[in-house]
């Protein structure tokens, strides 16, 4: 075998190495910064605009971030927005009423509870 094909070799089976033990990034680096972001400005505007508010705030986003697929916080915090904004023309029981809107709100509120756990 060549010195060419040699090194080939080696460095195929070195990357091969790497990817088999580089993790995957998980549904937790799925949430874009701007969603972490927003997250976090609005839980320190209700807490107190603190450096303690910013530690718990930012820990609560990755919390929930570990715990719901971004697809699911973002459905459930739209939902919750038209909800508290009267709906799209005063019609709020679109965004509470159906089963699927129920459930992921219910599953974002389970993460926060949870979140509020873990973020003291």
């Amino acid at each position: 075998m060549s010195n060419w094909r040699r090194l080939a070799s080696t460095l195929s089976g070195l990357l091969l190495s790497f990817a088999a033990t580089t993790p995957v990034c998980g549904a937790e680096n799925d949430y874009p910064t701007a969603a972490r972001a927003d997250y976090v400005v609005a839980c320190m505007a209700a807490n107190g605009n603190t450096r303690e508010a910013l530690l718990k705030c930012s820990c609560a986003i990755d919390t929930i971030a570990g715990l719901m697929p971004y697809s699911h916080y973002e459905q459930a915090d739209t939902a919750l927005s038209l909800q508290a904004g009267g709906g799209v023309g005063g019609r709020v029981g679109l965004f509470r009423d159906p089963p699927q809107i129920k459930a992921v709100i219910e599953e974002l509120r389970r993460a926060q509870a949870e979140a509020n756990l873990q973020c003291r």
